[in-house]
């Protein structure tokens, strides 16, 4: 059953479940690249300034769409054993996916932020955004990331997470909001009718569009 219409749509609803916190001091971080629609929505109803944390999923060679790990600005890095080695995965051949997965990182980093510093979440409720959650391991990454950089909470909020992924992070978020939890997710763009591959372009034109009316 698809639920969502496209991204900003999962956006808008994901919203009215945030709506709690448009009277605290949030910052509103998406995931690149399907997250950042998802969060600009968030973003606009709480008017709250959107930022973006750079984090690159580690793909199983032979399932490049399974994550056995992530990595994340600032050197932040997590590998799920438990993937690696049920799936045998060579330390060579992890250390390759890695290798490639920085590069990639460090030149989206450049490319969204550029020599900006990221929002400053010290002290502040630090709401992470994706587009859907199937293992976690961008999202804890995320709040990896975000711990580092001092925010006093960290939200995680998705229109669908996978119920295990939801339990896993609940060691690292302070509080996760999520529509759906299915037990078991196939895949996130089944719960959407329009899963259209967001650009590196348009990720960069919501993050122009949102620092022009928000404070940071």
């Amino acid at each position: 059953m698809r639920l969502f219409a496209d991204r900003a749509d999962a956006g808008r609803r994901l919203a009215a479940e945030l709506r709690s916190w448009a009277t605290q001091d949030v910052v509103v971080a998406g995931l690149p690249r399907g997250g950042v629609p998802v969060a600009f929505e968030v973003a606009r109803s709480l008017r709250a300034p959107l930022d973006v944390i750079v984090v690159r999923k580690l793909g199983v060679p032979s399932h490049p769409e399974l994550a056995m790990g992530a990595l994340g600005e600032g050197g932040v890095r997590f590998i799920d054993d438990d993937v690696v080695r049920g799936l045998r995965v060579t330390q060579c051949a992890l250390d390759a996916v890695e290798r490639h997965e920085r590069v990639e990182l460090e030149q989206r980093v450049l490319m969204w932020r550029g020599d900006k510093p990221p929002v400053m979440v010290d002290g502040r409720t630090l709401i992470i955004v994706d587009d859907g959650i199937a293992t976690g391991a961008t999202a804890r990454v995320a709040c990896m990331v975000a711990r580092a950089r001092a925010a006093q909470r960290i939200v995680v909020a998705a229109p669908v997470a996978a119920l295990p992924a939801v339990r896993a992070l609940q060691s690292v978020a302070d509080e996760l909001v999520c529509l759906l939890a299915p037990g078991y997710l196939v895949s996130v763009g089944q719960w959407y009718a329009d899963f259209t591959p967001t650009t590196d372009a348009e990720v960069s034109s919501l993050l122009l569009r949102a620092g022009e009316r928000s404070p940071t």
